[in-house]
C-alpha cells in the first residue's frame, strides 16, 4: 500500500552536512519525495509536532528536545512508497544512535547514546525525525505540509519499487 510519511532531517544533520546521504539513503530505497520545505521551527511548531511526547517523557526533557528542534533549521520531507512509514523507520534504525543496527542511517552516521548530565536526561542528536504510524504520518504530514504543497508525479523506477 503507497503511504506518506513526514520525515525530519534535525539541525544536526543539517550542521554535520548530512542531509544529501540521507535524501540518498531514502531515494535509493525506491522511496519519493512528494514534498519539501526547509524551515526555522518556532516554540509553537516544535511543541504541536512533538505534542505527545512531554506525557511520554516528563516535561524537562520535553522542553530538551524542543529547544534541539529549534537550534538550527530543518527539513522536512513527505515521503511516498509502499509501505513507507516501516520502510522509512526500518532505514533510519533505533531512535539511540548507539543502539542503531549497522546499515541504518542512525548507525552508520551518529553514535549518541542515551546519557545523563547532573541526574537530567541529555536530549538525543540522532539526525532524524519519522513517523511512528500511518495515524501519526497523516497528522504530522498535514501539520507540515498544505495540500498545494505536496506533488504528484511518477518516478522511473515505481514500476520496479512500489
Amino acid at each position: 500500500m503507497t503511504e506518506t510519511t513526514l520525515v525530519l532531517l534535525k539541525p544536526d544533520a543539517l550542521a554535520r552536512g548530512l542531509s544529501g546521504r540521507i535524501l540518498a539513503r531514502l531515494e535509493d530505497a525506491g522511496l519519493k519525495i512528494v514534498g519539501a520545505r526547509m524551515a526555522q521551527i518556532d516554540d509553537a511548531l516544535a511543541r504541536d509536532h512533538y505534542d505527545d511526547l512531554e506525557e511520554r517523557i516528563g516535561t524537562e526533557a520535553f522542553a530538551g528536545v524542543c529547544r534541539y528542534m529549534q537550534s538550527g533549521p530543518v527539513i522536512a520531507l513527505a515521503i511516498q512508497g509502499c509501505d513507507a512509514v516501516p520502510v522509512v523507520r526500518k532505514l533510519i534504525g533505533a531512535t539511540f544512535p548507539s543502539q542503531a543496527a549497522p546499515g541504518t542511517i542512525r548507525g552508520d552516521l551518529c553514535h549518541h547514546g542515551a546519557r545523563t548530565v547532573d541526574g537530567q536526561a541529555q536530549t538525543i542528536y540522532n539526525l532524524v525525525h519519522a513517523s511512528g504510524s500511518p495515524e501519526e504520518a497523516e497528522r504530522e504530514v498535514a501539520l507540515w505540509f498544505g495540500p498545494d504543497e505536496l506533488f504528484a508525479y511518477a518516478r522511473l523506477d515505481e514500476g520496479l519499487t512500489f
